[in-house]
């Protein structure tokens, strides 16, 4: 089984980062669906997938192909019924398993120019800013994200994660904010591979989250030079930021 963690180096030292990477499965050569994952046992993975789903029955054959080292697994049919593929693109709670292939994962995003500065101590104060009265209320309610201008207020929309469905970019949309170069966005949640692809889309150059970055979530934000905050609680934070850059914060 393949080490499930790496180390990063951050403004603060370093710390283990869960790895994250993309898991197509297919079924007697055809792409079915896609799901995020820290690699390792990938036949369970899909098997479970393919039962919980009513897909399949039984035990059956579940093994990686030799042309993507593991990050695509073959399972052999048949499957019991059609499987409605458009159902796993609307149901799935993450954009990136409603992907059937790979290949569909990837979206255009250019680097980002350099963002705003900001003062550390916005940054880490930043996830108690957000207002999450549903969450308050029910405890059913993921808080949501919000999108905030250097020491302006924060504007905040969330159903799972704002910033996951679309509905934070959507009202980014609608209040003429896009791109949010200078804005940073904040989550209430870990910073994964697919927020920092949405971040990059909508542009933001800082993107913050209460909890720790994946492998795959730090090399994207690298390669779009976006600077990642993690672990934002009270007065502290774990600053990442593109190799050879400033990381956009003040003291």
């Amino acid at each position: 089984m393949a080490t499930a963690y790496t180390m990063v180096h951050h403004d603060g030292g370093e710390d283990p980062v869960a790895i994250e990477e993309p898991l197509e499965i297919r079924v007697d050569g055809e792409p079915l669906a896609v799901t995020m994952r820290t690699p390792g046992h990938d036949d369970e993975l899909a098997l479970g997938f393919l039962y919980s789903e009513g897909l399949i029955a039984d035990a059956r054959r579940a093994e990686p192909t030799e042309d993507f080292a593991a990050n695509v697994i073959e399972v052999a049919g048949p499957l019991r019924r059609d499987p409605g593929r458009r159902r796993f693109y609307t149901t799935s709670s993450c954009g990136v398993c409603g992907k059937g292939a790979l290949e569909e994962v990837a979206v255009d995003s250019a680097p980002l120019p350099p963002g705003p500065l900001v003062a550390r101590s916005l940054v880490a104060a930043l996830p108690d800013r957000l207002e999450q009265p549903g969450h308050q209320r029910t405890g059913g309610r993921t808080p949501p994200a919000c999108s905030t201008a250097p020491g302006g207020s924060a504007g905040a929309r969330g159903r799972r994660t704002s910033q996951r469905d679309g509905q934070g970019d959507r009202r980014a949309l609608l209040e003429g904010w896009l791109p949010l170069s200078e804005r940073l966005l904040c989550v209430s949640g870990r910073l994964s591979f697919e927020l920092v692809q949405k971040a990059a889309v909508a542009g933001a150059p800082i993107l913050v989250g209460v909890g720790a970055p994946s492998s795959l979530a730090i090399a994207l934000a690298e390669d779009r030079r976006m600077t990642l905050c993690g672990f934002a609680r009270g007065t502290r934070v774990n600053v990442l930021h593109p190799s050879g850059t400033g990381d956009g914060l003040d003291g």
